[in-house]
């Protein structure tokens, strides 16, 4: 029996040229809602790669990830992801938001991976968001008559991070860059990386954080010496996002009467540690930028803090800071793998239905997760950051700490499944709210606070590196 959901049968939610199309074709099919629980190797990814030669659809069970080494070694070609605005031209002809996995509709050569077949039952976009199309894998192969097979794909189950050896993670970083390094000497991990040292601003600031004597003249004279921090610091408490009551005149004043003490001391430090890594020329398509990524992060983990019961309650300076510096592992591989940053960029832009941390995995043998967790460690930030970084992508974790990981998973999640972050919608499991104590309405509400200020987020972000 299909573990497909039916979709509702009052309304044909696929677009018509698609069904026209399959029925031209004399291809049965029948359409299905488009939710998390169906497996993964029944749907089909319809990736349309291109190069100097020109394009190829190719096509294989969201079980496996797309392994461009190896389709490059099997057709002689180094094929990219076709750029975004050409793609939504190409499916704008037809109305459609989606890439349906049907060689008839893009008449671009074809390559699949033969274990795609394997099913009895394949599950392809249907163009539309949210419906899906199932079609019998006897029928879907006449579709594949002119198309060439071959075994390119990495099955996920295959690709295991580190997610709970955080003391593995030095030997793993070790053995990444030496598999990187031409010369592979052996060397100790400080010599083989050249990480910047923590940047004066930043130890000040860390000073002050476990000075329980520090006051608000000694927060304002230290972002006061950064002029950049300083106007950043005070468009933020002027922003429509806090609606602070008059004009926001200096950086006291920011601090006094709208953001506190907590969140600046926060905010400054993670705008000082985030921007001693630059942030890389190349990215994927589509992706999120870095500063906006960790400013909706940081914001929505500053709601749900409030929605975690006061006694049960974490440090909302430090969940904060831990959203804001969320994503800085992706810096350091920039940083440390330049060469090959690239490369994880274009796996990431072939393999949507696949999380950054399997395909960083997969080519490194490490993960942002664990290289951000070791510079928090580098820097001697606080074990609720080293935690909050090293453990986001668990929502099982409960060791110590585990609010400050758990609020970033939650936090990622909620954002990813609205669009926003990159990677494949998750399901928000129960227990990691239940651990939290937050109820998912008020996670919801959360997000949609965020949602509903994001011009003005995003604004604040571009101030951070206007460059991007």
């Amino acid at each position: 029996m299909s573990d497909a959901a039916r979709a509702p049968s009052d309304s044909s939610q696929a677009p018509e040229v698609i069904l026209q199309l399959l029925a031209k074709l004399g291809i049965p099919s029948r359409e299905v809602c488009d939710v998390t629980t169906l497996a993964a190797s029944r749907r089909v990814q319809a990736s349309l790669l291109e190069d100097a030669v020109g394009t190829l659809l190719v096509l294989f069970p969201q079980s496996q990830l797309l392994d461009l080494n190896r389709l490059a070694e099997l057709t002689g070609r180094k094929l990219v992801a076709v750029k975004p605005d050409r793609l939504e031209r190409m499916l704008g002809k037809h109305q459609l938001g989606r890439l349906p996995a049907l060689p008839p509709l893009t008449s671009s050569p074809c390559l699949y991976d033969e274990r795609l077949l394997q099913e009895p039952q394949l599950l392809i976009e249907s163009g539309a968001a949210g419906t899906l199309l199932e079609i019998p894998t006897a029928s879907f192969r006449s579709l594949l008559e002119k198309a060439s097979a071959a075994r390119f794909g990495v099955t996920l189950e295959s690709i295991r991070p580190n997610l709970d050896r955080p003391d593995d993670d030095r030997k793993e970083i070790t053995q990444a860059v030496q598999a990187f390094t031409a010369r592979r000497i052996q060397q100790r991990l400080e010599e083989t990386i050249e990480i910047p040292p923590l940047p004066e601003t930043a130890q000040k600031i860390i000073k002050l954080r476990v000075d329980p004597n520090a006051t608000v003249d000694d927060i304002t004279g230290v972002v006061e010496t950064d002029p950049a921090l300083a106007a950043q610091v005070v468009s933020w408490a002027a922003s429509p996002y806090y609606a602070a009551p008059g004009k926001i005149r200096s950086v006291e004043d920011a601090i006094v009467r709208v953001l506190g003490f907590d969140l600046v001391i926060n905010l400054a430090l993670g705008l000082a540690l985030g921007k001693t890594l630059s942030l890389p020329k190349d990215q994927p398509q589509h992706a999120t930028p870095y500063w906006h990524q960790a400013i909706y992060t940081a914001a929505v983990i500053e709601g749900l803090t409030r929605a975690v019961p006061r006694a049960e309650r974490p440090e909302a300076g430090l969940t904060y800071l831990g959203g804001l510096l969320h994503s800085i592992g992706y810096l350091v591989l920039a940083h440390i793998f330049p060469p090959h940053f690239s490369l994880i960029c274009r796996h990431l832009e072939v393999n949507p239905h696949v999380e950054h941390n399997l395909v960083e995995q997969h080519l490194l043998g490490i993960t942002r997760e664990q290289i951000g967790a070791w510079l928090m460690r580098t820097w001697d930030m606080p074990e609720e950051i080293y935690t909050a970084l090293r453990f986001q992508h668990d929502p099982s974790y409960a060791g110590d700490c585990s609010a400050y990981a758990n609020l970033v998973c939650l936090a990622t999640r909620l954002l990813r499944n609205h669009g926003i972050g990159s990677g494949p919608e998750t399901d928000i499991p129960q227990d990691l709210l239940d651990r939290l104590d937050i109820p998912r309405e008020k996670a919801e509400d959360a997000v949609r606070k965020v949602l509903d200020a994001e011009a003005v987020l995003r604004e604040l972000a571009s101030q951070f590196n206007p460059a991007h």
